[in-house]
């Protein structure tokens, strides 16, 4: 080969080897804007994220429940799980019926009581009853009236399929039972117990709780929650 053909063999090897270095520069180039791409997307969603959190407010709980649990009554030895939704009209019947036995139980110290109260049905309100009555009751029992503003809630049970009562139906019911109308209602208004509202609803759904009412003695489930059932099933633990 004589030298002309080899510095032409030798150029082109060059330019081969500067065209693989363009492509191997764009292609690196062209993943680092990919990778800046789904960083930025990323960065996008968590704030999003962070402001529809901010909206509910973080996870808190009421003083009496944990971010998976609803708020207990009583102190007896005998445990005592409703799972109940206050659009749930089985839930007011079992209430109705039940309820005073099993406050009696209370009354004397044979029962502690945890209403679990769960949103299953918001997709039967048009403004996610469940959930912001629910989360009206955590406010209640804040200023220690769960139990009153439980049962008014179930007194004035609107229909399913409705729009539920306003927050404002549902203040007016709390200040009537004794709650501070600002504290109450600013708690109501903000959503603040919604994120553990939904909390408890997960829990349940994992509990393999999948129909309210569901009633627990001792964490075995009472098939038929008759008064006398309930009474006999804590006679029996």
């Amino acid at each position: 080969m004589s030298k002309r053909q080899e510095r032409k063999s030798a150029a082109k090897v060059v330019r081969k080897q500067l065209a693989a270095e363009r492509r191997r520069k764009r292609t690196m180039w062209v993943s680092i804007a990919a990778v800046a791409v789904l960083v930025i997307a990323g960065l996008i969603g968590w704030g999003v994220y962070q402001s529809q959190r901010s909206d509910t407010g973080p996870l808190v709980a009421p003083a009496s429940a944990t971010t998976t649990t609803g708020e207990t009554v009583g102190s007896g030895p005998v445990s005592i799980r409703i799972y109940e939704d206050f659009l749930c009209p089985f839930c007011r019947q079992l209430e109705s019926t039940a309820g005073p036995a099993i406050n009696d139980l209370v009354s004397q110290n044979k029962v502690t009581v945890t209403y679990n109260t769960v949103a299953f049905l918001d997709r039967a309100s048009t403004t996610e009853y469940s959930t912001r009555s629910a989360a009206a009751a955590g406010c209640a029992a804040d200023g220690g009236k769960f139990k009153e503003f439980h049962d008014a809630l179930y007194a004035q049970q609107p229909a399913e399929g409705s729009a539920g009562l306003s927050n404002q139906q549902m203040i007016d019911i709390g200040t009537g039972l004794g709650l501070n109308g600002d504290t109450f209602g600013s708690c109501v208004n903000s959503g603040r117990y919604q994120p553990w509202v939904a909390s408890v609803t997960e829990a349940a759904s994992r509990a393999g709780v999948t129909a309210t009412p569901t009633v627990l003695v001792n964490d075995q489930v009472i098939q038929n929650p008759t008064p006398d059932a309930i009474v006999a099933a804590v006679n029996a633990a």
